[in-house]
């Protein structure tokens, strides 16, 4: 069981969410665009990385992972963090959130859950109420910068639209029952410009432009220097 405290971004004032998390799941494949989608699966495939089980598919992870701390530790080099926006039960509400999908991508072609497993998922401390966005959730925009060394560059971005909508996903991945009250599920992340590539900082954001308000949160990554 994780406990996070989470801000409430509301025109009615500051409120705050004190949720007990029970349940972690990361939606995967979950592009609107199926053939590109399954394109994209035979691509990994070629690169080792096992296909998915169904399109989409659900991670189910340790709500342990889950942190709102501005630095995670990993092991090697080889991780990466993927932007995306989540999904909280708490309270008889759905809350929308943002977080990373941080990825050890040497293990992706072991065991594509043990990959996001051993890496903590960053999340920011505000949240929305679902309610207040559905009408124009397909505006909402997913971002991401990283400095590879040389500056901050942008690294992901895309629009809602192009990712399934969360009643398909909660109704695909948990039924008619719905999202379970405790229960963190993240969406998907959008593509890497540029290709998949460690970074020591990641900055994300999901924006709203018809109500002029965003979630933001910005982490550094420290490599643990793993002997042998």
């Amino acid at each position: 069981m994780r406990e996070l405290t989470f801000r409430v971004a509301a025109d009615s004032g500051a409120a705050s969410v004190n949720a007990r998390i029970g349940r972690l799941v990361m939606a995967g494949w979950t592009g609107r665009d199926e053939a590109a989608v399954l394109a994209h699966i035979e691509e990994l495939k070629e690169l080792g990385v096992k296909p998915p089980a169904s399109v989409p598919v659900f991670y189910p992870l340790s709500p342990d992972r889950l942190t709102q701390a501005g630095r995670i530790h990993v092991s090697g080099p080889g991780t990466s963090g993927e932007v995306e926006y989540f999904l909280l039960s708490h309270g008889g509400e759905t809350w929308v959130g943002l977080g990373s999908d941080h990825t050890d991508r040497d293990l992706e072609s072991v065991s594509v859950t043990l990959s996001k497993q051993i890496c903590d998922k960053p999340l920011a401390a505000a949240l929305w109420r679902l309610e207040d966005v559905a009408p124009h959730w397909d505006r909402l925009r997913l971002s991401a910068w990283c400095d590879f060394g040389e500056g901050e560059v942008l690294y992901q971005q895309a629009t809602l639209d192009a990712m399934r909508e969360p009643a398909e996903l909660i109704a695909r991945g948990f039924g008619a029952d719905g999202l379970p009250d405790g229960t963190i599920m993240f969406g998907g992340a959008p593509s890497a410009i540029g290709g998949i590539r460690p970074a020591a900082n990641f900055r994300m954001e999901l924006a709203d432009p018809m109500l002029g308000r965003s979630l933001t949160h910005a982490y550094t990554v420290e490599e643990l220097r793993v002997p042998g």
